[in-house]
């Protein structure tokens, strides 16, 4: 199990983490949440030892990270760190010895990466041959070629059409099935949502959530309500005129935010006034309304 314990870490005047502690489990995928500067990066650099925080800690089954801990580790980083004239195949066996696989074994574990990513028969294409979202697989691949028990990729499925997105998914739930520990970062929240079952929230350096996916839920004082009238989506004309009421929505997926306390019979009216109801669904929030909720709090 990873723990992050109270991470505080500050550049000159700038406080990037503060008191940061949250937790990832083996055999769980862990969504690592926050906009733009949260925090996010400097935890990750903050668990492989590239960056020293000024206080707090990281475990690793309750006793600290070590140099030879971090070699059963995978480290995916947002700035791409591959080797641009080097073969994809070399690449990968280079990085899998790197981490103490024997030679046969790193060879094999770059073919059968490869070959699960989508990219067999490519070893012997340098990484500057390929197209951006093949760039991406392979710096997956070199995450992951060693095994890892621990998995920490920043912005994995970042470039990835939606194919590679499947296919990478896909491969996170084995390796989670298997019992590795998986914790990523991403921007797309309806992903995090579909492949997760843990969540964390950054703002501002600080974890403001963290829990299931359910916990996140079921805690949120937000719900969903979706009203069509006459077979159309609708929602109140007077929004402002209903305390703590927020609405988003294009197309079909039209919804009011409704608090928890709101009476839905106060809405219903409306909607009744303004012709016949032909659907309603009123259920928990997304897990793009709880990551707004946390962060405008």
């Amino acid at each position: 199990m990873l723990r992050v314990d109270g991470l505080t870490k500050t550049f000159g005047s700038v406080t990037a983490l503060e008191q940061a502690s949250f937790e990832a489990h083996p055999g769980r995928i862990v969504g690592f949440l926050g906009p733009n500067g949260a925090g996010k990066t400097t935890a990750m650099r903050c668990i492989f030892g590239l960056v020293q925080a000024d206080s707090g800690q990281v475990l690793w089954n309750d006793q600290p990270v070590t140099t030879s801990t971090r070699l059963q580790f995978g480290y995916m980083p947002e700035e791409r760190g591959l080797y641009p004239k080097m073969a994809i195949g070399e690449q990968l066996r280079y990085l899998g010895r790197l981490s103490g696989m024997e030679k046969k074994a790193a060879a094999d574990a770059a073919e059968d990466w490869l070959s699960r990513l989508g990219l067999g028969g490519r070893a012997s294409a340098k990484v500057e041959q390929l197209s951006h979202g093949n760039k991406q697989r392979v710096q997956l691949a070199a995450a992951l070629v060693h095994g890892p028990t621990l998995a920490v990729l920043d912005e994995p499925f970042a470039g990835l059409d939606p194919l590679g997105t499947d296919a990478l998914a896909s491969e996170l739930r084995n390796l989670a099935a298997q019992g590795t520990t998986i914790l990523f970062s991403s921007h797309q929240l309806d992903l995090v949502q579909d492949v997760c079952q843990d969540v964390v929230v950054i703002h501002q350096g600080c974890v403001v959530r963290t829990g299931t996916l359910d916990e996140l839920r079921s805690g949120s004082a937000v719900r969903r309500l979706a009203v069509e009238v006459d077979g159309r989506p609708w929602r109140p004309n007077h929004v402002e005129a209903l305390p703590a009421l927020s609405g988003t929505g294009t197309g079909t997926d039209h919804h009011v935010l409704l608090p928890v306390d709101v009476a839905v019979d106060t809405i219903l009216a409306q909607a009744s006034s303004a012709g016949t109801i032909t659907s309603l669904r009123y259920e928990p929030p997304s897990l793009s309304d709880i990551f707004r909720e946390a962060v405008a709090s």
